[in-house]
């Protein structure tokens, strides 16, 4: 969604105007962040490398799929945040769980026997080793 808008000074209709601020976009709550997960894929000659950052998870709650060259990775993320004012007495609480996933396709096959998963600091890492490829066989013509 681009936020470009076009700035004509001739049109200062006042309805125009509510309805283009009605049609906006608006972020209710700046405070709460999405349940987003960032990846970075790189590639090596013999493996690719992946980097994903989770902050807050447990490692017992992120899973990890390998089909062929697909990846998926799947986290369950449970936050709590609590403000208390005087008088012990909750003022704001901002909770929120969910699942996140991420699925990607790699150009080649993943050996996903030797796959090596590490969780530190909220960043999953991936190494992923390429799945030799069948050497090519000449074939006679008869």
């Amino acid at each position: 969604m681009s936020k470009l808008r076009v700035l004509d000074p001739v049109s200062g209709d006042p309805f125009e105007l509510a309805l283009r601020r009605l049609f906006t976009p608006v972020t209710f709550d700046a405070d709460t962040p999405a349940l987003k997960m960032r990846v970075d894929v790189s590639e090596k000659d013999n493996a690719y490398l992946v980097k994903a950052d989770i902050p807050g998870v447990k490692k017992e709650d992120i899973n990890v799929r390998i089909d062929g060259n697909i990846v998926q990775i799947d986290a369950e993320v449970n936050r709590e945040k609590e403000t208390k004012g005087n008088g012990d007495k909750i003022l704001r609480s901002e909770r929120y769980w969910g699942n996140i996933s991420r699925t990607f396709s790699l150009a080649q096959d993943v050996d996903d026997s030797k796959v090596v998963a590490k969780y530190a600091d909220g960043v999953l890492s991936l190494e992923l080793p390429k799945k030799a490829s069948p050497a090519s066989k000449k074939i006679a013509v008869q």
